[in-house]
């Protein structure tokens, strides 16, 4: 599994999202307090943000934040407004490889996954000759957002859709997807943990809060969460799995809070 966050608002640098936070990812990493499965997630990290609009960039590292003497200099240089940061655990087998670690990006678009997804059960979603970066699940389910967004899919279309497509053929899939064009961010809940916090300069969703204020908002299970200037909205994911009920939730704006 793993841990991300998202930030869309007013400018900050890396520095105070990652390693200024009383409960940020350096400490998510080595001792998540909601993580589902029982692990750490030090087996690499990385940041996205956007330089000028419409351009994605990242930087990644294998290992855990601290490990990397380097990271707090440059976590201070970089200042955005959107963010996307990311600490891994990676799944039995998966490599251990920078290319294998959060956030992927296609030039113009960021995506974490915190979760795993069966490859073999999915492979026909992937067009013929396009290769992912690794080998891992993750950086598969990153190709096939990036085929759908080519093909002209508005993230907050092609995020649900994808869910749905891996979902249907892979039904143990878990699928906390958190995406973004710098403009947007989009991310679901599919069987691990997600919150939100809606401030004065922008929004803040994260697997778990960064601190143990009141204010965060928690996410149920299967939701879309759409985060933009004008603010968090959340519904419910409607995909019907086969030989599965489904469920009679409704729309909501604000769920209930922590």
């Amino acid at each position: 599994m793993c841990r991300h966050f998202a930030w869309l608002g007013s400018d900050r640098s890396v520095k105070e999202l990652v390693l200024e936070q009383p409960y940020g990812l350096p400490k998510q990493a080595a001792r998540p307090r909601w993580q589902h499965i029982d692990l750490i997630n030090q087996d690499g990290f990385g940041v996205g943000w956007f330089p000028a609009p419409g351009v994605a960039t990242h930087y990644r590292r294998t290992g855990p934040i601290e490990a990397d003497p380097g990271f707090p200099e440059f976590a201070a240089s970089v200042v955005a407004d959107c963010v996307i940061g990311a600490a891994r655990g990676a799944s039995p087998g998966m490599p251990i490889e920078a290319e294998a670690t959060a956030p992927f990006t296609n030039g113009s678009a960021l995506m974490s996954l915190n979760g795993h997804l069966n490859v073999g059960l999915t492979a026909s979603l992937l067009e013929p000759g396009r290769r992912p970066e690794s080998t891992c699940d993750a950086a598969y389910l990153a190709a096939l957002l990036w085929q759908r967004l080519e093909a002209g899919l508005q993230l907050t279309a092609a995020v649900p859709e994808l869910v749905r497509d891996v979902a249907v053929l892979d039904p143990n899939a878990c699928l906390n997807l958190l995406a973004t064009d710098g403009m947007t961010v989009v991310a679901t809940t599919w069987g691990e943990t997600l919150c939100y916090r809606r401030e004065e300069e922008g929004s803040l969703l994260a697997s778990e809060p960064l601190d143990d204020e009141a204010d965060w908002v928690r996410v149920p299970d299967r939701h879309l969460v759409i985060a933009d200037p004008l603010g968090v909205t959340v519904m419910p994911l409607q995909i019907d799995l086969p030989h599965q009920e489904t469920g009679s939730e409704q729309p909501s704006q604000v769920p209930d809070p922590i």
